[in-house]
């Protein structure tokens, strides 16, 4: 039996990932994207630049950019397609997360 990718990436996001890493003055190993507790539904991503690799990290590399994913995070996120979605009033990254099982009207939160 196959499990699912912890996380896919799709080329909005890669490309995005891409373009600001080269913005940052520091180097990095790409990008961290965890869970946190907040929000009005319990459950928020992080996203945040990756300096480092930590023994808590697992990593899920896509055409040479590397996202690192907190392990504690794995289990919320087994399966979740990353994307970067760009809008007149709204840009960012998106997360479809086939484990959630309701989020705020927002969607910065989310429960499972």
């Amino acid at each position: 039996m196959a499990f699912p990718q912890i996380i896919t990436i799709t080329e909005n996001a890669k490309a995005r990932i891409e373009h600001l890493l080269s913005l940052r003055n520091k180097p990095s190993v790409g990008i961290r994207i965890g869970i946190r507790s907040g929000g009005c539904n319990g459950l928020t991503y992080t996203v945040e630049y990756a300096d480092n690799i930590t023994e808590f990290d697992t990593i899920v590399e896509y055409e040479g950019v590397k996202v690192l994913i907190d392990r504690k995070a794995e289990l919320y996120l087994l399966g979740t397609q990353m994307d970067y979605v760009e809008g007149k009033m709204k840009s960012g990254f998106t997360f479809t997360n086939p484990n959630v099982k309701g989020q705020c009207g927002c969607g910065e939160s989310f429960h499972v």
